[in-house]
Parts: C-alpha cells; sequence; structure tokens
C-alpha cells in the first residue's frame, strides 16, 4: 500500500492560478497617466498664472462676450450643418460599392490633413472666382459672419463624416435588407432601420463636430478676419490679446474657453446617455 500511496502523492498537481494582472494594470494607468498630468499641468499652470481681476476683466469686456456669443452660435450652426451633410455620406460609404468611392474617401480626409492656415487661403481664393463673387452679391461672406460658419463646417464635418461611416459600419445591414424584404424601400430601410441605430453615433459625431468648431482658428483668421465685435470668436480674442501683449487676458480667455467647452460636452454626453436609456 505504501508505494500506491507515494506514487499518488507524485501525480498530484497543484491547484493552477492565473497570474496577476496587477503588473498590467498599473503598466496602462502609468502610460495614460502622463498624459493626464500633463493636460492638469497645463490647465493648473494656467490658473496659477491669473489673478481673480483678470476673470473680472475678462466677463465685463463687451468684446469678450459677443465672442463668446458668436463662438456658440457659430460652432452650433457648424456642427448641425456636419450631422447634416456627415449621416448620409457616411451611409453612402459603409453600404454602396461604386466607382469612384476610394477617390471620395481620399477627398473627405483632406480638411483633416491640410493645415488649417491653408484651408483658410483656400476658401478666400474660391470666394474670388466668378462664382464666389455672385455669391458675394446675395449674401455677404468673406470676412462677415457667415464665413466663420462656413469656416468651421469644412474642418469639422471631416470628423463627423468619419464617425459616421464608422457608425454605419457597425450597425447589421442584414436588419435592413430583411426590411426591403418585407415590403420596405431602401430609403424606408434607412429611416426605420439604420437611422434610428445610429443615434449614439450621430451624438458623438455632433459632439465632436462642436468640439472641433468651437476650438477653430487658423481658418477663421484667413477667411473671416479677426474685427473685434463683427468676426471675433473666442480663438481670435485670444490672438488679439496676445498680439497687444496681454498675456493674461489671452490666459483669462484661454481658461473661459475651457470651462464653456467642459460645460457644453458634459451636459450634451448626460442628456444623450438619457437619451439612450429611454
Amino acid at each position: 500500500m505504501m508505494p500506491l500511496m507515494e506514487f499518488n502523492g507524485l501525480n498530484k498537481q497543484k491547484p493552477y492560478r492565473a497570474p496577476s494582472d496587477v503588473p498590467f494594470v498599473i503598466g496602462l494607468c502609468l502610460l495614460g497617466g502622463v498624459y493626464v498630468a500633463l493636460i492638469l499641468g497645463m490647465l493648473l499652470a494656467d490658473a496659477a498664472y491669473l489673478h481673480p481681476s483678470d476673470f473680472v476683466q475678462i466677463f465685463q469686456s463687451p468684446e469678450i462676450r459677443y465672442a463668446t456669443r458668436l463662438s456658440l452660435i457659430s460652432s452650433s450652426l457648424a456642427a448641425l450643418l456636419s450631422l447634416w451633410v456627415a449621416v448620409p455620406i457616411g451611409y453612402l460609404l459603409s453600404r454602396f460599392k461604386f466607382r469612384g468611392k476610394s477617390l471620395l474617401d481620399a477627398v473627405l480626409d483632406i480638411p483633416i490633413v491640410l493645415p488649417p492656415l491653408v484651408i483658410g487661403l483656400s476658401l478666400l481664393i474660391l470666394f474670388q472666382t466668378g462664382l464666389g463673387r455672385a455669391v458675394e452679391k446675395v449674401i455677404p461672406i468673406t470676412y462677415a459672419i457667415p464665413s466663420i460658419i462656413i469656416a468651421q463646417f469644412v474642418v469639422a464635418c471631416a470628423f463627423a463624416v468619419r464617425t459616421m461611416r464608422s457608425t454605419f459600419d457597425q450597425i447589421d445591414s442584414r436588419r435592413e435588407d430583411v426590411a426591403c424584404t418585407l415590403g420596405c424601400s431602401r430609403s424606408q430601410a434607412f429611416w426605420r432601420v439604420a437611422f434610428p441605430e445610429a443615434r449614439r453615433g450621430m451624438l458623438t459625431a455632433g459632439t465632436l463636430a462642436w468640439a472641433r468648431s468651437f476650438g477653430e482658428f487658423g481658418p477663421i483668421l484667413i477667411f473671416s478676419g479677426a474685427t473685434r465685435m463683427r468676426t471675433e470668436v473666442l480663438p481670435t480674442s485670444v490672438f488679439l490679446e496676445m498680439s497687444i501683449g496681454n498675456i493674461e487676458g489671452a490666459v483669462a480667455v484661454s481658461m473661459l474657453m475651457i470651462a464653456v467647452a467642459v460645460v457644453v460636452l458634459v451636459v450634451v454626453r448626460g442628456w444623450g446617455a438619457k437619451e439612450m436609456l429611454r
């Protein structure tokens, strides 16, 4: 009996223990924490640089109040226009195969790749052509408020298109095919099946477009100018304050932009989360 017991003891295996995930999680936190610490460090440095009186002067300035209103209105309009265009283009690129699709895909990436100043210069030249001058006779655009919305839209829409295409790629197209076999047209299948399922993606695309529009500077500076109480938005306010050597004012406007952006994004995402739960 003793040899048998010894043999069984030799074959007895220790229970398997999975390796600890602690080092992996710590590594992720360290890598991500560097970037988070950099962002927080910049914000804290800006806040420490200012005196409370700098904020008071900014809020009392009619130019800054005008720039804030214009930034919020123009960014919201640009985001709505971006969604209006991004949804059909994203659906087209996701669902259909056609000749020249890769070329169209590349063209839509141009506003993302080009420097912002080049986009503003190109818009300025466009509205100096015969067609552009004809439009200007009806609606003043260059160095006017419409030019701000157009400049923001051109850049922001490219990001919204990418988001909407990814959204429709993740939606199973077989549901639309089933709807078509049950008597729906392609447009009816889109409105009844794909469009409701793309709400979360539209919220993301709209938020991204708004944020990109709100912080746009280069195209606006070239195409719209930086005229006080006319074409001044918050990014150009920072530029104007810097140009006259008012560093405190520029930092205060920057902090105002950060505060406005954070509030709007938190409200929009909170509202969107509640809508998704319904």
